[in-house]
């Protein structure tokens, strides 16, 4: 090869190189990572210990529809189901009689009954909504005060004063903005600015109010049996925390004494909460942990290296299905387990007498097992 085409190749390979060094460090991406410190992850032992207690699980066909990311039994007896076209499913317990019970046009994530009976729903494009047993959708609130939007509502605990307590996953990542609640949630998580709120609203005032925040993508939330105490899931620390009804606006990570974790570095992370039978509470581990992951805790640049590759660089973890059951003091009762995650994407578990119905946030069909 002649020295002219030499240096004309190496000036161009010379140029790709330099061009592509500049992409990975410096083209805008939407994150602004923190640091942090991931614990060393625990592996599947102990409580956590391999089972395949959630392998075969039958299922309930759901037609076109699929995601049905939460479940619940309403006032009726009947299952009702968000999916991820924004429909509310409801059908008898053995899957019979499927309806469109209502549409809210967004992505409902979490809901619950209130006294009146009343659907009490988190949906992550809408705010917190309120469907009377007709089918009619109205809105409860879409913000804490007038510059303070709640754009990713994600899960919902009816209180027995009508007090309705819910979760705001994020401020930074709005599910509308970033093309769904998946990938607002892996910007949020790989940020891990830790913005996700616990909010209260008061229907008779019809205001909201801070009552927790700091949390690193607040997920499931559910109440203790005497009311006075909320479980919160906080995806992005593998964690659980248990935190004071009458808090109002303390931020987790200060060390108040209204806000304590209750179940710490689990092997997955954890989603939904639900209260199930004989004091149980319902966990979902959506995916096992990537040690990778937990690698760049404390390497924010790297983090943002990341975005810049093709989504399917990202650490996310494997699949692998996983429902756990604990007591209000953290004790896990019962484990149920799929490591070839079968069923994609498990997100929690609503429990009846004689079966356990395995919530997912992309599954096509319900799945559940005989208890």
């Amino acid at each position: 090869m002649k020295a002219p085409v030499v240096r004309r190749v190496a000036g161009c390979a010379a140029g790709f190189l330099v061009a592509a060094v500049a992409y990975f460090c410096f083209w805008p991406v939407p994150v602004e990572p923190v640091s942090w410190a991931a614990q060393v992850p625990p592996g599947y032992v102990g409580a956590y210990a391999p089972n395949h207690l959630l392998s075969g699980l039958r299922r309930i066909d759901i037609g076109t529809e699929h995601g049905p990311e939460h479940m619940a039994i309403g006032p009726d007896g009947k299952l009702y189901a968000a999916m991820t076209s924004g429909n509310l499913v409801r059908m008898d317990l053995d899957g019979a009689k499927q309806e469109v019970f209502a549409s809210t046009g967004g992505r409902v994530l979490g809901f619950a009954f209130d006294a009146g009976g009343r659907m009490i729903v988190a949906d992550a494009m809408r705010g917190l909504l309120a469907i009377d047993s007709e089918g009619g959708v109205n809105l409860l609130t879409d913000r804490v005060s007038a510059n303070d939007p709640i754009a990713y509502a994600n899960s919902v605990a009816a209180g027995p004063d009508g007090t309705i307590y819910f979760t705001q996953s994020s401020t930074r990542f709005a599910p509308a903005d970033w093309g769904g609640t998946y990938e607002a949630s892996v910007l949020d998580i790989i940020e891990q600015s830790a913005t996700g709120r616990v909010l209260a609203f008061d229907p008779a005032s019809r205001q909201a109010r801070i009552v927790a925040r700091g949390l690193s993508f607040a997920n499931g939330i559910a109440l203790s049996s005497d009311g006075l105490s909320l479980f919160v899931n906080e995806t992005g620390r593998y964690r659980i925390w248990t935190i004071d009804t009458r808090a109002k606006d303390i931020d987790v990570q200060s060390g108040s004494p209204q806000a304590r974790i209750l179940l710490d570095n689990l092997p997955g992370y954890p989603d939904n909460l639900l209260r199930g039978r004989d004091g149980r509470i319902w966990v979902g581990l959506f995916r096992p942990r990537n040690p990778a992951a937990d690698s760049l805790a404390q390497r924010p640049f790297f983090r943002k290296i990341l975005l810049r590759l093709p989504r399917s660089f990202l650490p996310t973890g494997k699949p692998y299905g996983h429902v756990f059951a604990i007591d209000e003091k953290g004790n896990v009762v019962r484990d149920l387990q799929d490591p070839d995650g079968a069923y994609p994407g498990t997100t929690g578990a609503t429990e009846i007498a004689d079966r356990l119905y395995i919530h997912s946030l992309s599954a096509p069909a319900i799945g559940w097992v005989p208890l």
